[in-house]
């Protein structure tokens, strides 16, 4: 068996399912980021994506189908249960620094006292992938089981969750109860996957 390679679709970093291959793109998980996997992917001409979460959404689709439970043909490329495609999760905290009275409040009240959400008085917390885009079970995500590479605190009111693909994005701000989508455009934020992470 070799060390690195691509079968059905499947990025295997020494046994592991690191990644997958999509569009002329490797889409990899940080964890198994190497000077060794970064050569290999070079050679076989793929861009890469290293992107969190990409390991745990693909163990998952293994035990589902390891479980009996039918995937359907949509998602047998990557082994994804049939759902929506999943798109990359921003998380957007405020910074350290701005009016405290700003902080964990609901919708209604930042209106109010402040205004509409600035993206000026955020920074972001997480940049990847988790194993939904269903809101509610991201808050949950991200309160009692934090992806690798999340830098924030548990979600609360006054956060951001930035749901976002090639087509798009569309924003979220965690409210007293559920979500509020609102208008939310960081200046010069490129569309990009994955972490910002140091080599």
């Amino acid at each position: 068996m070799k060390n690195i390679e691509i079968r059905n679709g499947r990025v295997l970093y020494y046994g592991n399912e690191a990644g997958y291959v999509e569009n002329g793109r490797a889409v990899v998980d940080p964890i198994f980021q190497s000077d060794e996997l970064s050569d290999f992917l070079t050679k076989e001409k793929l861009e890469t994506l290293w992107t969190n979460g990409v390991y745990d959404r693909l163990t998952a689709a293994r035990e589902t189908t390891a479980a009996g439970a039918e995937v359907p043909a949509a998602g047998r490329a990557h082994g994804f249960p049939d759902r929506p495609p999943l798109k990359s999760c921003r998380i957007w905290q405020l910074k350290p620094d701005v009016d405290v009275r700003m902080k964990f409040v609901g919708y209604d009240e930042l209106l109010k006292n402040f205004g509409e959400p600035d993206p000026g008085n955020y920074q972001i917390a997480y940049d990847g992938q988790v194993e939904t885009n269903d809101l509610e079970e991201l808050y949950t995500k991200f309160n009692i089981d934090h992806p690798p590479g999340y830098e924030g605190h548990s979600l609360s009111m006054s956060d951001v969750v930035e749901l976002y693909d090639e087509t798009g994005s569309s924003f979220h701000y965690v409210d007293h109860f559920g979500f509020k989508e609102i208008g939310f455009d960081p200046p010069g934020q490129e569309m990009r996957q994955g972490p910002a992470l140091n080599p």
